[in-house]
């Protein structure tokens, strides 16, 4: 999904999609990368960046904490301006002591 946010970041800066007003080039919302958006200047293009949005597979759910672009590092409520980065919901740590929600 990483991947995908970054993706639509370049091509709106690029100046391939259009910017929605209050994101930053960044998707306002998940489901944006998967029903895709119109590129500019090409008629009947539609650019879609994931299939699907992925399940966690940390809590068995296709349910992801966000960040925008706005919030801190390390903040655990979205602001709902854009998807500028997600992280599991889990609880759990992992082998190497480091908590899911910070992978």
């Amino acid at each position: 999904m990483r991947a995908a946010i970054d993706e639509f970041k370049r091509y709106s800066d690029a100046g391939l999609i259009p910017i929605e007003l209050g994101t930053d080039g960044y998707p306002k919302e998940l489901e944006v990368l998967v029903e895709g958006v119109d590129v500019i200047g090409q008629i009947d293009r539609r650019v879609k960046f994931l299939r699907r949005i992925p399940i966690d597979p940390m809590t068995g759910e296709e349910e992801w904490g966000m960040r925008s672009y706005q919030d801190d590092w390390d903040s655990t409520s979205w602001g709902g301006e854009n998807v500028y980065d997600v992280y599991s919901l889990s609880e759990g740590v992992g082998l190497n002591g480091v908590p899911y929600t910070l992978w």
